[in-house]
């Protein structure tokens, strides 16, 4: 993530700041431990956790953000009292000001700049509202009132309505931008026909989870924002996923969790549900798990407790960013197994992850999918593809316009980001 001009000038300005604040409080903490030994260690220690809980309150948001500051609020507050005791007035300050000048430059350094000049509005923009997405998430924030002001043209699902026919409906009376207000089913519904068409198209998170638009870098808690872009956003085109010739924004799922979904009790006690699917497809019954598929090595597999097939592959297993995807421009599926070998125990089932441009499952009987987080069912074989490209999403200048899996980094990568951004290289980003 970089930025032209000024904007490119004043984070390698931030990061260089950063990385002086960081070294000089370091080095003041161990000139500090070895004058003031051994209560100069805690004081060393108290700094310690206080840059990295920093650290994660600088990537990190919602709730894990505010844990973190407060555990480095409370860390710095400890190591400052105990220099206090020893009348260390000048080194307290000292350290508190490093400490604050390095999360304040490294914020500013780190924080997504997009490349992308806003992009000219459409002459004639609609919004599809899914009413009863989000509980009435679209009504409560006057989602339709916005789009009125901004020149936009809505029309909102009423019960019985084919959403995919009101958006050939209003394409073909000369719609020429396009803008979803629901969860990922939605999503997928106007972003197949905006690729088809080729037009612009908006992800206003109205729905529950919004997980398309997480990825995306939408801000799910300014969903006006999200709807503005549409005229006044920056453009940027992302992959879009197909199984048997129906899009997905998001990801299929087969096994367990396609199975829960299909349950009526899924939305209302999820983890029972999970549970209860669980003891099914693994007691014993397993013509539920009949799903054959081929590994990148050529074996060939005659079952799977699970499958995740995905528009990019999935940041899984990792302490930062987990469930999210880095790129949506990658060109790749993401494919998750979990194996289901008999002759193992439960515990011991193992994931396998690759990335693929196709991908395919045979099975002997009709598959139950859950196509971003809709429950399916399809006659297989069941053929996956990526679409690559075949998007053109806009987002506001004011969202983060990049994924949590970019956002939240390690520590060490935080510092090779730091220091790529100081020398003026672009930082590199763990996929």
């Amino acid at each position: 993530m970089s930025a032209p001009g000024t904007d490119a000038l004043a984070r390698r300005i931030a990061a260089i700041i950063a990385l002086v604040a960081m070294v000089l409080t370091v080095a003041l903490a161990i000139a500090m431990v070895i004058e003031r030994f051994p209560r100069g260690l805690g004081v060393c220690c108290g700094l310690a956790i206080a840059l990295v809980a920093g650290w994660f309150a600088l990537v990190r948001n919602g709730i894990r953000r505010v844990i973190a500051a407060l555990v480095a609020v409370l860390a710095l507050s400890g190591a400052a009292l105990l220099l206090l005791r020893d009348r260390g007035w000048l080194t307290s300050a000292l350290l508190v000001a490093g400490v604050l000048a390095w999360h304040a430059a490294a914020r500013i350094a780190l924080r997504p700049v997009l490349r992308r000049p806003l992009a000219p509005p459409p002459r004639h923009p609609v919004l599809f509202v899914n009413p009863w997405s989000g509980d009435g998430k679209a009504a409560r924030a006057g989602l339709a009132e916005h789009a009125a002001e901004l020149g936009i043209d809505t029309v909102e699902m009423r019960i019985g309505d084919d959403l995919a026919e009101l958006v050939r409906v209003a394409i073909a009376a000369g719609a020429d931008g396009l803008a979803a207000a629901g969860g990922d089913g939605t999503q997928a519904v106007i972003a197949t026909a905006a690729a088809e068409y080729g037009l612009p198209f908006a992800c206003v998170p109205a729905g529950t989870r919004n997980h398309f638009a997480l990825d995306l870098g939408v801000d799910r808690d300014d969903i006006r924002g999200a709807l503005h872009a549409l005229v006044a956003g920056g453009e940027h085109r992302v992959d879009l996923g197909e199984v048997n010739g129906r899009v997905f924004v998001n990801n299929v799922s087969m096994g367990l969790y396609a199975e829960a979904v299909r349950r009526p009790a899924y939305r209302d006690a999820k983890i029972k549900t999970l549970l209860d699917t669980a003891a099914t497809l693994f007691g014993g019954a397993g013509a539920a798990t009949d799903l054959r598929w081929t590994a990148p090595d050529g074996a060939v597999h005659a079952s799977a407790a699970a499958i995740l097939v995905s528009n990019n592959p999935y940041r899984l297993g990792e302490p930062v960013g987990p469930g999210t995807r880095p790129r949506l421009d990658t060109g790749r599926l993401g494919v998750a197994v979990v194996t289901d070998d008999s002759a193992r125990r439960a515990r011991e089932r193992r994931l396998r992850r690759w990335n693929a441009v196709a991908f395919e499952v045979r099975a002997a009987r009709p598959v139950s999918l859950g196509i971003d987080g809709e429950s399916v069912v399809l006659e297989p074989p069941l053929r996956f593809r990526i679409r690559p490209r075949a998007l053109r999403v806009r987002v506001s200048p004011r969202h983060p316009g990049a994924s949590p899996s970019v956002l939240e980094q390690r520590p060490g990568d935080g510092l090779r980001a730091l220091t790529d951004i100081a020398i003026g290289r672009e930082p590199r980003i763990r996929r």
